[in-house]
């Protein structure tokens, strides 16, 4: 895709006006994390790392959950349920800013995005602007209610995993993923029960990286404008420190083989912010009237059952 397909329209200016601007700041913090993709034991010398180099920054504002989320999302690891896509390998490190950005061992921390062509499981109907396929016709095994939505729980180092596709856009937003970091509740019947949310956020992802993307099938087939980082109705262009995630190919010639991309959200783990009511639906598009909310259904895939991503072809 090229700049002609830049929504122009939703400026900074608007930004504002649908958000309500940014909120005080809450204790949260979000920066890249370097050393996100070592091995396991030396997870605990980058977090250490990360600290003693004043990588945990205060981040100003948290944003709102969005129109599409749903209550009970399963945890698990794997999120694709067979959904097409250019492979993500996403590790998030949740540490305590209020504590010398200690790891929070035990965060919940929950994720959950579009598809290849801009749809959210359990709002299937909903449009996403330009010219895409049905959601039906993606040819996936997927369940319409839990499709690319989970829960991961932090080791002692802060850190969880999930395997999950890039995500596609919608209008008028663009690419990105939804994030809540809960604590103090606990894992029940598969998903995750109790606590509180201490941060809800979104993550983002470098405009060059996503045009090389959304050219490749199945995203070329939704065409139209999407919008780019700076237009973007949420992101502030804050890089690290709004969600901006470090992106790393697993193969630089092809980047169908996917991507591994990171992150640090640093919390309060006395705070709590849920996002809800936070700038509104128009924050994030209108889902159809009738929309299912709750818990998903019980027949839903568990962790064991959901495939791994596959490359587009």
């Amino acid at each position: 895709m090229t700049g002609n397909h830049r929504n122009t329209n939703i400026t900074r200016r608007r930004a504002l006006v649908v958000t309500g601007g940014t909120v005080a700041a809450g204790g949260l913090a979000v920066t890249g994390y370097q050393s996100a993709f070592a091995d396991t034991t030396t997870e605990a010398t980058a977090t250490a790392s990360a600290t003693s180099t004043g990588a945990c920054m205060t981040l100003m504002s948290s944003v709102t959950e969005g129109p599409y989320y749903l209550d009970g999302a399963l945890v698990r690891k794997d999120i694709t349920e067979g959904k097409s896509g250019v492979p993500l390998t996403l590790r998030l490190t949740v540490v305590d800013a209020t504590d010398g950005c200690t790891p929070v061992k035990g965060a919940a921390v929950e994720i959950w995005h579009c598809d290849a062509w801009g749809y959210y499981s359990g709002y299937t109907t909903a449009n996403p602007g330009g010219s895409a396929p049905a959601e039906s016709e993606d040819g996936s095994t997927a369940n319409d209610s839990t499709y690319l939505r989970g829960y991961q729980i932090a080791n002692a180092n802060g850190v969880v995993k999930f395997e999950t596709i890039f995500p596609g856009w919608y209008t008028p937003r663009t690419c990105h993923i939804h994030v809540k970091v809960h604590t103090g509740g606990e894992k029940e019947d598969g998903t995750y029960e109790g606590g509180k949310v201490n941060h809800t956020g979104q993550l983002f992802f470098d405009d060059t990286i996503a045009e090389e993307i959304f050219a490749l099938e199945p995203y070329s087939r939704h065409s139209g404008s999407y919008t780019t980082l700076d237009n973007d109705m949420v992101y502030d262009g804050g890089g690290a420190s709004s969600g901006l995630l470090t992106l790393k190919a697993v193969h630089k010639a092809d980047p169908s083989k996917g991507y591994k991309g990171s992150l640090t959200l640093a919390i309060d783990p006395d705070a709590e912010n849920t996002g809800a009511g936070s700038g509104g639906g128009g924050a994030g598009g209108t889902p159809p009237s009738g929309a299912p909310t709750g818990a998903p259904p019980s027949d839903a895939p568990s962790e064991s059952a959901a495939p791994s991503a596959s490359a587009a072809s």
